[in-house]
């Protein structure tokens, strides 16, 4: 099935792009997911935290993904 992963700050420039489609199994989790964006963007493994919202709602990393779901990756994010 397939996502949409949208990026953004860090993230994003890891990515190259704002935006990727990830073709992933029916019933993956979000700790799959995340394993397979460290596996195809290594740089990603290199933030001190990334959160994963599906559908506009942070997710914990069990829960599972379904066709059509959309994705963001959170960076840590500084500023005063």
């Amino acid at each position: 099935m397939k996502c949409t992963i949208k990026a953004f700050g860090i993230s994003r420039d890891i990515l190259g792009q704002r935006e990727t489609i990830m073709e992933v199994s029916e019933g993956c989790t979000v700790a799959e997911l995340r394993a397979m964006l460290f596996h195809r963007f290594p740089r990603l493994q290199g933030l001190r935290s990334l959160f994963v919202a599906v559908n506009s709602e942070y997710a914990n990393d069990t829960r599972l993904l379904a066709a059509g779901d959309e994705i963001a990756l959170i960076p840590p994010v500084s500023g005063g």
